[in-house]
């Protein structure tokens, strides 16, 4: 969950407004004989559903009123199986086809444009997803099986649970108590050796006697914690890196505060990637360094490139770009929650700063994915009284950082409206102009198939936006966003693809690419250690005089909780 939008209200009710208005009077008699036509055509498929589900209901009574009067189901019973809730589920799955299929063949729908047609759509998804009758305890047979084999304390028990996520402003997905910060999630052993008002620079402790000369820095997304990349024992691509020799050095970003609320784009360049190279590339004493970015962070580092080639300083050799998107033309499902009107008024207050809560950004990509990451824990949590398990990536997806405004008001007008990145020269960060066909490094690009927030699709489409890089290596991952970007060696996992990009499409390259077996990790790490230099001896200590070794990692700043929802307010 990586790129910071917001919820548009204004957006959706205009859409509920249009799905109105279009149910309401296209099916009208009158007017001419073909919207009489289709009238008469809709009636004949209401009646139909009717009956069906007339039918349906007659046997639902009768199977109820043929159970004895005292008869409680159990679990061997299998409550779901039941004629009354067998037939609920028919009906919705019959009212879903029904509502989609009326709504493509609505002459009125054909005639909106193409964003209001797929506004629609969507609206249509989320309100079906939201009616499933498994989201509401009457109708839920697995929820009152637990209701009546537990007497009633599954839901005290939920209760507790639904109280417990309004005063934290968000749905619990993991089991939080299993995870500790700093012994076995953001473990691996580093000190801070950088801090200052937006940032935690970590140098981690090397575990070989050997270490690359060339220095790696991580920048991880500025809208999340960035344990993502040292989530614990085994499962770390920190670790993994550390392992394989690498002198590894990882930007922690502070969660917004009032300090902070007027901090832009370019502060984010200026004092978080290019002070972190900086001080990377004292502490190793290397001209320069190495650099991955993962989504968001992957478009800071890319600007950051554009910044240090424009000044003069050949700083970063080679740079990763973990699942990050130049070109947003087709964005994926986010584009629904993004909207002139309100970037506009959120330009209106950047002069004065404010805050962004990680917590709304958190619930706007759930919305993208609602029957898992909304329905799911509605049912587990509140209807049925059970506790989620424990489960790292959720928990650090439940741990979102606060954004400054105008930091966040940038990104959405120019990556994400304008599509600046397409444009060269069209914006400007730290006072030059942004041509990412001036990055002449070589370039490692990855991208997750199943990614439904920076659509592989996506990716491979702004390669080209890199146009003199002297090298362009892609990579395609299985699974989504997350799980597919941190795939750990030790398990060995899914696949990934690899192939020459050069003069093919999308669909081309996917057609000839070839398939491996396992983590793309270590196919990172063949291409990283052939352009990190000579092996030298591992420095005994972190940091150095000018950047003295402060706290253990993970730091201070990865521990702030984002603010609640329902107390973010923009000051």
């Amino acid at each position: 969950m990586n790129q910071p939008f917001n919820f548009d209200p204004k957006q959706m009710s205009e859409a509920m407004e249009q799905w109105q208005k279009l149910w309401l009077n296209a099916w009208q008699p009158g007017a001419n004989a073909a919207k009489q036509t289709a009238a008469n055509e809709s009636n004949n498929v209401w009646q139909q559903m009717l009956t069906q589900q007339t039918e349906m209901w007659q046997k639902n009574l009768a199977s109820m009123f043929s159970l004895p009067n005292n008869h409680i189901p159990s679990a061997a019973e299998q409550w779901q199986n039941l004629p009354f809730f067998q037939n609920v589920q028919k009906m919705y799955a019959q009212t879903c086809d029904f509502v989609e299929n009326q709504l493509q063949s609505n002459p009125a729908y054909s005639r909106l444009s193409a964003e209001q047609q797929d506004n629609m759509a969507f609206m249509t998804r989320q309100y079906l997803s939201a009616m499933n009758p498994n989201n509401y305890l009457m109708t839920n047979p697995e929820a009152l099986q637990e209701a009546f084999q537990t007497q009633g304390q599954s839901l005290v028990k939920g209760m507790q649970n639904y109280l417990s996520d309004l005063e934290k402003g968000r749905i619990t997905m993991s089991d939080e108590s299993q995870f500790v910060m700093g012994e076995n999630i953001a473990a691996t052993p580093g000190k801070v050796v950088l801090k200052n008002e937006l940032i935690e620079l970590l140098h981690y402790k090397p575990t070989a006697a050997k270490v690359y000369a060339k220095p790696l820095l991580i920048v991880p997304p500025c809208v999340n914690k960035y344990y993502l990349m040292d989530l614990g024992p085994q499962k770390s691509l920190v670790e993994y890196y550390v392992e394989q020799g690498y002198n590894v050095f990882l930007v922690s970003w502070r969660s917004a505060v009032d300090e902070t609320k007027h901090f832009t784009w370019d502060t984010y360049v200026e004092r978080g990637v290019i002070s972190a190279v900086n001080a990377a590339c004292s502490i190793s004493k290397q001209d320069s360094i190495n650099a991955l970015g993962f989504c968001i962070g992957g478009l800071i580092l890319s600007t950051a490139l554009c910044v240090l080639k424009a000044r003069g300083e050949q700083r970063i050799d080679n740079a990763i770009l973990m699942t990050s998107m130049a070109d947003h033309t087709e964005p994926g499902d986010i584009k629904y929650f993004l909207s002139e009107d309100v970037v506009r008024m959120r330009e209106g207050k950047m002069a004065q700063g404010g805050i962004i809560s990680g917590l709304e950004l958190q619930a706007t990509f759930s919305a993208l994915r609602p029957d898992d990451l909304v329905w799911n824990y509605v049912q587990n949590n509140y209807l049925k009284g059970k506790s989620p398990t424990s489960f790292d990536l959720l928990y650090w997806n439940n741990d979102s950082v606060d954004l400054p405004l105008p930091m966040h008001t940038f990104f959405l007008r120019q990556f994400y409206l304008n599509n600046a990145l397409t444009k060269p020269g069209s914006m400007s960060v730290c006072g030059v102009p942004i041509d990412l066909r001036n990055i002449d490094i070589p370039l490692y690009f990855f991208a997750a198939e199943g990614d439904h927030i920076v659509p592989w699709l996506a990716v491979y489409s702004g390669l080209p936006l890199y146009g003199d890089a002297q090298e362009r290596r892609f990579v395609l991952g299985e699974s989504g966003h997350i799980a597919g970007a941190i795939n750990p060696v030790s398990k060995d996992r899914r696949s990934y693809w690899t192939g020459n990009t050069a003069g093919k499409s999308a669909e081309e390259w996917r057609a000839t690419a070839e398939n491996h077996k396992g983590s793309w990790w270590k196919d990172l790490n063949t291409w990283l250690s052939s352009r990190s230099g000579n092996l030298v001896n591992a420095p005994k200590t972190l940091g150095n005089s000018s950047h003295k070794p402060q706290a253990n990692a993970p730091g201070e700043y990865v521990r702030a909780q984002a603010m609640n929802v329902v107390k973010a307010h923009l000051v």
